[in-house]
């Protein structure tokens, strides 16, 4: 058997990164997977990088996502392609804020990440690291999205698994011959329960089981933390948190 645990869009949240990365202990994992958007909107840039540093130290893979972007570049069109009358005022705010946060050799090391990164279980089953689907930080696999484009999206890859964030709501969706595991978001997300979400994927003669996971952080005390920075829009970031859902 092999062991993949995969985890995503932390977005600044140190305290809910440090709370998965204990529980993770107990997973003995083969391969540690993250998934990218690490320092936009959080309270703690910096702190999440310098754990995920410890991580990649101790061997886990990490991707870039399209907010990494932002704060590393402030390419915001690349970033948030979507917004076709320009980025709003409170995202580019985030992340002038976070790229000074972080200061210069940590934005290096960010700026610095892969788009994505390809893992291998004993039995040659091959686990591709996005951040919202292969060969794209911008372009997820939305629970609405028309099938044909989805299966157009998994196609890109040889992969059987593929693990990806970007959403912000876990899912597990088993196409057949494609399963795509999204973790939904370690720190940021958006299902209504205030946890941090992560990702089992193991993988035993050629057979794929995958589960989400949730682990409890102090979702108040993050809150509070994003209320007292004061920047633009940290009200709607704040309730975020707090809730679990998309404030804005």
């Amino acid at each position: 058997m092999t062991r993949f645990v995969v985890l995503s869009d932390v977005h600044g949240n140190a305290v809910a990164l440090e709370a998965v990365r204990k529980a993770l202990r107990g997973e003995k994992p083969d391969f540690v997977g993250i998934a990218g958007d690490l320092v936009f909107n959080g309270p703690d840039p910096a702190g999440a990088v310098d754990l995920l540093r410890e991580m990649e130290s101790d061997g886990a893979v990490i991707v870039s996502g399209n907010t990494d972007v932002a704060v590393a570049d402030f390419d915001y069109a690349a970033a948030f392609p979507w917004f076709s009358d320009g980025v709003p005022d409170t995202f580019r705010a985030a992340a002038e804020w976070a790229h000074d946060a972080l200061g210069d050799e940590r934005v290096a090391w960010l700026r610095g990440l892969p788009a994505e990164r390809r893992l291998w279980a004993d039995d040659g089953t091959m686990v591709v690291v996005c951040h919202a689907s292969p060969g794209s930080q911008t372009s997820g696999f939305d629970q609405s999205l028309d099938p044909s484009v989805t299966i157009e999206r998994v196609s890109r890859t040889d992969a059987r698994v593929i693990a990806c964030g970007h959403t912000h709501l876990p899912e597990i969706r088993n196409l057949g011959w494609k399963l795509i595991v999204n973790d939904g978001s370690a720190g940021y997300v958006f299902d209504g329960e205030p946890t941090a979400s992560w990702a089992r994927i193991d993988v035993v003669d050629g057979e794929v089981q995958a589960e989400i996971r949730r682990t409890e952080f102090d979702v108040l005390a993050v809150a509070n933390a994003i209320s007292a920075r004061g920047l633009p829009g940290d009200v709607y970031r704040a309730a975020t948190v707090r809730t679990g859902k998309l404030v804005r």
